[in-house]
C-alpha cells in the first residue's frame, strides 16, 4: 500500500497484526506509530494464550547519512508527531511479516517485522540498499514489560544487565520477574538509560481510557554500514516456554513462516480472496496450555480478547472446518468440553489463570451445533462418538432438567433462563451493574439452537437407536409447536426477541431471529422463514453485517464511541456485527432454495466486507463491529474470529 500523499489520520487508522500461535502478537499502524496500548513490537504470553505482557513497545530508529540525520520512527505526543519518519515512508506491505519501505537521498531502507511461530520472539530487520556513503544506524528500544491491558508509568523500576557486547536482558527490579532479551549480533550495545514520557494513544482517548504512557529505554544499539546490508534485532519475551532471543536464524524463520502460510492457504486451491481469508483465520488458532496439557483453542479477537467459548464455537465451522483443519477443530471441541461443568461450556477463561467462567447459556448449544458440523465435514464418526457425542447428550439432559441461572426446559419444552440482572446471551454488555440487553426468560436464538440440537440428535439416532430417536423427536415436536405459538408475532410479521417470565413478549426488532432460519433445522414454516429474512434485509442489513437493533427503535444508538458505559450502552443497540452476515446469507440462500439468482444477489452482500479485508481497518482482518450509522466505521477489536469465520462460510456458500 502506497503511503505517500495520504492524510495522516488515514494512515493512523490502518493497522496490521502478526500472531505466533500461542496468544502472543505484534501490531501497530502502517506507519509504525502506536495509537493504542495494545500496539507493540512484541507482546508475549506467560500462560498461552492468556496472561499477556507487552514487552517491547517500539524503537526510536535514527539514521545518519551524508552528514544528515533522519528517523524512521513516528511517535505521537499530545497534538504533535515527533519524529516524523512517515514522511520518508513510501509504502507498507504485508506477507509473512510486515515491511516498511523508506527512501532518503537515494538510500533505500526496508524495515521488516517477523514473529517466530510458537515462540514469543520477534525479529526486526533493516535492509539497506543504495549505500554510497557510510551509514550510522542507532536503535533505541522502548520497553513496557507490563500487563497488556494497562499502561506503564515512570515510577516502575526496570533494569538492564548486559549478557554480551550485543545482548542485554531487561527485567523489573524484583526477584523472579519476567524478562525481555534484546540481541543484535551485528552491532554493539551502549548503555544510556532513559525514561520517555507521555506517549499519546489516540484510540484509547476515543474509548475514554488512560491514553498516555511512559516507556523505558536501556540504551542504544549502534551499527556502521558502508555497503548493502541486513541488520537484525531479536526481541524475546522469556516466559519459561520460549527459546532465548538470538537463537534463531532469520532465513530459517522466514522459510518456516512461508511454509506455514503455504500449508494454511493450500485448501483455498488458488482462490486469492479465499487465501487471504484462510490466512486471516489462522491468526486466531493457537495453543492453550492448561494443567500441563496442551490443546488447541481459538482466540476470540485481537488485541484484547482471550479464547471465549461462544465465539470459538461460532467461529469454528468457518475457521477450521471450511479450511479443512479437522484435527485442530477436534482439539478445540475437546478443549472446551473438558472444561465444562453442569452442562455448561465455559464462556471464557481468566486472563491470568485456568479459571473458567460460565456466564453463558448459548455456548453449550453452539458446542452441539459445532460438534455435528465437525461430524459432517470430517466424516470422523469414531472421534465424534467417542469424544463429542457423550458431551452433547450430557448438555441436552442438563438443559432439559435444569442447570445454573435457572436454565431449564419449561413445561412447553422451551428453554428459559436468567433474570433482569443477568447477561447470559451473546448480547451481554453490562457496566456498573446494569445489563443493557438482559434478554431473560425465553430468548429466540436460544430456543432456535435448542430445537436444532434436539433435531440433530434425533436424526443421528434414527438408524441406530429407535428409542433415543423417538425421545428427541418428541421433544423437538413440542418445542416446534411452542416456538411458533410464542415467538411468531403476526401483527409485526417477525419473531419476538424474548418472552419474559410473565409471558410478555419483547417485540424488539433484532437479528437474533435470523438463527431460527439459518441453522440446519428451523422450527418455522417456509412462509415465516421468508418473512424473517425479508424484515432483516429491510431493517437490519448494512454493507458490513446486521444491526443489533432496528434504526426505527427509539433506543437505537448508531455510533459506538466514548467511555466504557457509553460504548456498552451502544454495543447491542444498533451496532453492526459482521459475524451475523454469514447467518443472514445462509438464511437468504435457504429461503430462495440456493438458486443461482440468489447466489448472485448474495455475492453483492459480501463484497463490502471482502473489500474492507484489504483496504480498511486492520489490513487482512475483519473488525468485531461497525457503527450502525454510515459510513459504518470499524470499531471494537480490530480482528475478530467469528467475523472472519462467518465471512469464509458466506464466501464458500455463494461460490459453490
Amino acid at each position: 500500500m502506497d503511503t505517500q500523499g495520504k492524510n495522516i489520520d488515514e494512515l493512523l487508522s490502518k493497522e496490521w497484526l502478526l500472531t505466533n500461535g500461542r496468544g502472543g502478537f505484534t501490531s501497530s499502524t502502517i506507519i509504525g506509530c502506536n495509537t493504542r496500548r495494545y500496539h507493540s513490537l512484541l507482546t508475549g504470553s506467560l500462560n498461552p494464550p492468556v496472561n499477556r505482557i507487552m514487552a517491547l513497545s517500539n524503537c526510536l530508529e535514527t539514521i545518519v547519512y551524508g552528514g544528515e540525520v533522519f528517523n524512521l520512527s513516528t511517535f505521537e505526543f499530545g497534538e504533535n508527531l515527533h519524529p516524523e519518519g512517515f514522511r520518508y515512508l513510501k509504502r507498507f506491505r504485508q506477507d509473512i511479516g510486515v515491511h516498511f519501505d523508506y527512501e532518503f537521498h537515494g538510500l533505500t531502507i526496508t524495515k521488516s517485522v517477523y514473529l517466530v511461530r510458537d515462540s514469543d520472539t520477534a525479529a526486526i530487520e533493516y535492509a539497506f540498499d543504495g549505500v554510497e556513503k557510510e551509514v550510522l544506524l542507532a536503535i533505541r528500544p522502548l520497553v513496557g514489560l507490563r500487563d497488556f491491558h494497562g499502561v506503564q508509568k515512570s515510577y516502575v523500576r526496570l533494569k538492564a544487565s548486559r549478557q554480551s557486547k550485543s545482548s542485554i536482558v531487561i527485567r523489573h527490579d524484583m526477584p523472579e520477574s519476567y524478562e525481555l532479551t534484546l540481541n543484535c549480533p551485528q552491532g554493539s550495545f551502549e548503555q544510556d538509560a532513559q525514561w520517555w514520557y507521555n506517549f499519546f494513544y489516540r484510540v484509547d482517548e476515543e474509548r475514554g481510557q488512560d491514553f498516555t504512557e511512559d516507556l523505558w529505554s536501556p540504551g542504544l544499539f549502534k551499527f556502521l554500514i558502508d555497503s548493502p546490508a541486513k541488520i537484525v534485532m531479536w526481541a524475546g519475551f522469556n516466559s519459561g516456554l520460549t527459546e532465548p532471543a538470538g537463537d534463531f536464524d532469520i532465513e530459517t524463520v522466514c522459510q518456516n513462516l512461508r511454509n506455514h502460510q503455504e500449508q494454511v492457504a493450500k485448501a483455498a486451491k488458488g482462490d486469492r480472496a479465499l487465501q487471504t481469508l484462510f490466512l486471516a483465520a489462522d491468526q486466531f488458532v493457537c495453543k492453550r496450555q492448561m494443567d500441563d496439557n496442551s490443546g488447541v483453542t481459538i482466540v476470540a479477537g485481537y488485541p484484547w480478547f482471550s479464547d471465549w467459548g461462544r465465539d470459538a464455537l461460532i467461529a469454528l465451522p468457518g475457521l477450521l472446518l471450511s479450511t479443512q483443519r479437522y484435527a485442530e477443530a477436534e482439539s478445540v471441541l475437546i478443549t472446551f468440553a473438558q472444561a465444562a461443568r453442569e452442562g455448561l461450556i465455559p464462556n471464557c477463561f481468566d486472563d491470568r489463570s485456568d479459571t473458567a467462567y460460565f456466564n453463558s447459556i448459548d455456548s453449550s448449544l453452539w458446542f452441539i451445533n459445532a460438534a455435528f458440523q465437525y461430524l459432517e465435514a470430517s466424516g470422523d464418526a469414531e472421534i465424534f462418538k467417542r469424544e463429542l457425542l457423550p458431551v452433547v447428550c450430557w448438555i441436552v439432559e442438563y438443559y432439559q432438567k435444569g442447570t445454573r441461572f435457572g436454565t431449564q426446559a419449561d413445561s412447553d419444552g422451551l428453554i428459559t433462563s436468567g433474570s433482569r440482572r443477568t447477561q447470559l446471551t451473546w448480547m451481554d454488555a453490562k457496566c456498573d451493574g446494569i445489563a443493557f440487553t438482559p434478554r431473560y426468560g425465553k430468548a429466540v436464538e436460544i430456543n432456535a439452537l435448542w430445537f436444532n440440537s434436539l433435531c440433530q440428535l434425533a436424526r443421528f439416532y434414527t438408524d441406530s437407536d429407535e428409542k433415543l430417536a423417538e425421545l428427541y423427536h418428541s421433544r423437538a415436536d413440542k418445542v416446534e409447536e411452542s416456538f411458533q405459538k410464542l415467538f411468531w408475532n403476526q401483527r409485526r410479521g417477525y419473531l419476538n426477541d424474548c418472552i419474559l417470565p410473565d409471558g410478555t413478549p419483547d417485540e424488539s426488532l433484532r437479528p437474533n431471529q435470523i438463527f431460527a432460519v439459518s441453522l440446519p433445522f428451523s422450527p418455522l414454516p417456509q412462509e415465516q422463514q421468508r418473512a424473517v429474512v425479508d424484515v432483516a434485509e429491510r431493517k437490519l442489513l448494512t454493507p458490513y453485517g446486521l444491526r443489533s437493533l432496528s434504526a426505527d427503535d427509539k433506543r437505537y444508538k448508531g455510533i459506538y464511541a466514548g467511555p466504557q458505559r457509553q460504548r456498552d450502552a451502544a454495543y447491542h443497540q444498533g451496532t453492526v456485527w459482521p459475524f451475523l452476515l454469514g447467518h443472514f446469507v445462509e438464511a437468504y440462500l435457504k429461503v430462495h432454495e440456493f438458486s443461482s439468482d440468489s447466489k448472485k444477489g448474495a455475492v453483492e452482500l459480501i463484497v463490502p466486507l471482502l473489500r474492507n479485508l484489504t483496504e480498511d481497518g486492520c489490513l487482512g482482518q475483519i473488525a468485531e463491529i461497525f457503527d450502525g450509522d454510515p459510513p459504518h466505521k470499524p470499531k471494537g477489536c480490530f480482528a475478530q474470529a467469528w467475523s472472519v469465520g462467518e465471512l469464509i462460510r458466506a464466501y464458500l456458500m455463494v461460490n459453490s
